[in-house]
């Protein structure tokens, strides 16, 4: 009888593949909302320094508020003359205004005020300045013309100082206003005015103009 061959068939490979678990599936989760809420932090921190640079900023520029300058501009003398043996002068000329809220991020809004003009402290002249605003970061200038003379002037050495070739006055003045930056904050500041004009007497023209 003939041998009966049997012919060998190999099994199935045995299925050795990793198969994630409900427990680690959870832990993953857990570990991306952590690195979710890592990076979360570190935004929310990068935001808040930016905020406190923008507000220091704000605070060292913006929001600083500077006294405004109160200052006279140029001088075009149209008439001079002067007697030392009497002694007298009188003189006409223009001049500007200059109020400079150029330091400042918000408008200077100012009370009406007058500038003086004396000669050793006697006054000689006054001219009034109307209330107004200066803008942000600008400034205002006003033209003005100016009539003066030594009528109201007593007990001085006016004759000398005309002989000597030179005539000095002062102007002085001061501002009341307030500087309002960004409509929200509003800050009471005063300027002065204290400005030293020399003539020359004999040239009837303007020498020097010196503002502090």
């Amino acid at each position: 009888m003939a041998e009966r061959t049997q012919q060998a068939y190999p099994s199935a490979p045995a299925n050795h593949g990793y198969q994630r678990s409900d427990a680690e599936s959870l832990e993953n989760a857990d570990e991306l909302k952590r690195k979710k809420k890592i990076k979360m932090a570190i935004y929310i921190g990068i935001f808040v320094v930016f905020q406190i640079i923008v507000i220091t900023t704000m605070s060292l520029t913006v929001m600083k508020v500077k006294t405004p300058r109160f200052r006279l501009g140029n001088i075009n003398v149209q008439s001079f003359e002067s007697v030392p043996a009497t002694p007298s002068f009188d003189t006409k000329f223009t001049t500007q205004i200059k109020i400079k809220n150029s330091a400042n991020w918000g408008s200077y809004k100012f009370n009406a005020a007058n500038v003086t003009f004396q000669y050793q402290g006697e006054t000689v002249a006054v001219i009034n300045i109307a209330k107004g605003k200066a803008g942000w970061l600008s400034t205002i200038k006003r033209n003005a013309e100016v009539s003066l003379n030594s009528s109201g002037i007593t007990g001085s050495n006016l004759g000398s100082e005309l002989s000597s070739g030179v005539l000095t006055l002062n102007s002085v003045g001061r501002l009341n206003g307030k500087v309002a930056i960004m409509f929200i904050m509003k800050k009471k500041k005063a300027t002065n005015m204290n400005c030293t004009i020399a003539f020359d007497v004999a040239a009837k023209t303007l020498k020097s103009l010196q503002c502090k």
